[in-house]
């Protein structure tokens, strides 16, 4: 899990290990509260590609709805 503040929001990028690699989603907080979070955004080989594409998803989940 990587998180990383954008724009006044908290967004982590995770990686879930799935059998031989690993599945990547992302979290959205403001404060304490949860503020949307994405499901499973696809499978990759390794853990950074994951993490990675979470946080994309996060800072353009909080461009599109800022």
């Amino acid at each position: 899990m990587e998180s990383k503040i954008y724009q006044g929001y908290a967004i982590w990028g995770h990686a879930i290990v799935q059998g031989d690699g690993y599945a990547s989603s992302g979290t959205i907080t403001r404060g304490s509260k949860l503020v949307e979070g994405s499901g499973v955004l696809g499978t990759f080989d390794t853990d950074e590609e994951a993490r990675l594409t979470g946080l994309d998803w996060a800072r353009a989940w909080v461009d599109s709805h800022g």
